[in-house]
């Protein structure tokens, strides 16, 4: 669609906080509107989870290819986990593996919604991705994905072999809750010594349920992501009762910091998240960990999900991908 038609759907620029949402963002948002939907929640439990796994038809963009999907299952004390491994064609092996944790608040979202992405970055990286299906609120709430997400870490190193990863070069990841949880793997892994990740792929993630920051306020409504959603999610997630300072929930909350593994932190400038990431990043720099903040000061929250709208998308995404590819090169 040429730009002046993309503008005129979109309607005028759209400027808050010094920065000025991309006609990608834009557009996207505005057909959401005149379509009544939405790409969050969407009611029920059940009804939103649906609307998040058919919403890759809608802005995901065709599947990613050559990429492989192969099904495992990983051992749990309750049964086990599913999850898909991702190997784009010509990889070598052993090579990097991202051990992959979907976003959609911790209650919605799944392999099924992120698939595109995890073949996204498995691409753009030239790596192994292993996207993982932990357990979900409010069936299973805090710290159940927590639980989870440690377990296929562990898995992950100790087959790294029959995944065909070297099991040096595996980091975890994810976006939004995914990023959460990935950083709260980090984190407790580091803590109890033995193996830990290799690097730290978070995109727009929860860093603090405890708080609601400036960003939270400034982008309340209209971005896709809302701070009614947030409250939705914490609340499913970490009912009352529950300390939401935990730093196994509140990641930014913990007291040290120093001796995590190297990270990318991705956020978007138009998110209620924004903080939380930002803030992340500079409690990293701040206890000497490497990180790298790729803020997007004109996207939205869950950029990394649209990858079939226009081209920032793709952009920010890629920019993520080869922060993974340089962290898991040979060259380590």
């Amino acid at each position: 669609m040429p730009r002046p038609l993309r503008r005129l759907l979109a309607g005028p620029p759209v400027r808050r906080d010094g920065q000025e949402l991309a006609l990608d963002s834009q557009l996207l948002l505005r057909l959401m509107r005149v379509a009544g939907t939405s790409l969050v929640v969407d009611g029920e439990v059940d009804a939103s989870r649906t609307g998040l796994d058919l919403s890759r038809h809608l802005v995901g963009g065709p599947v990613i290819e050559p990429v492989a999907a192969q099904e495992i299952r990983i051992p749990a004390k309750y049964g086990g986990l599913a999850a898909t491994l991702y190997t784009p064609e010509g990889i070598a092996t052993p090579s990097g593996l991202l051990v992959f944790y979907h976003g959609g608040g911790w209650v919605i979202g799944s392999r099924l919604s992120h698939d595109n992405t995890a073949r996204f970055l498995a691409q753009g990286a030239g790596v192994r991705v292993l996207s993982v299906e932990y357990r979900r609120p409010p069936e299973h709430i805090f710290p159940a994905a927590v639980e989870d997400a440690l377990t296929a870490f562990d898995h992950a190193h100790d087959h790294a072999g029959d995944l065909g990863a070297d099991p040096a070069r595996i980091a975890v990841g994810g976006d939004s809750a995914g990023g959460n949880i990935a950083a709260v793997t980090a984190q407790l892994a580091t803590a109890r010594g033995g193996p830990t990740p290799a690097f730290q792929l978070l995109l727009y993630p929860v860093t603090d349920v405890s708080r609601r920051s400036r960003s939270r306020d400034l982008f309340a409504d209209g971005f896709l992501l809302t701070s009614e959603d947030m409250d939705w999610f914490a609340d499913h997630y970490a009912p009352g009762g529950i300390d939401r300072s935990d730093p196994r929930l509140s990641p930014l909350r913990t007291d040290d910091l120093s001796g995590l593994p190297p990270a990318y932190i991705g956020t978007a400038g138009f998110d209620p998240l924004r903080d939380d990431g930002e803030d992340y990043a500079e409690a990293l720099t701040k206890a000497g960990v490497q990180t790298t903040l790729g803020r997007q000061p004109d996207l939205i929250h869950g950029y990394a999900g649209c990858l079939g709208i226009g081209h920032r998308f793709r952009e920010a995404t890629l920019e993520a991908a080869k922060a993974l590819r340089a962290a898991l090169s040979n060259e380590l």
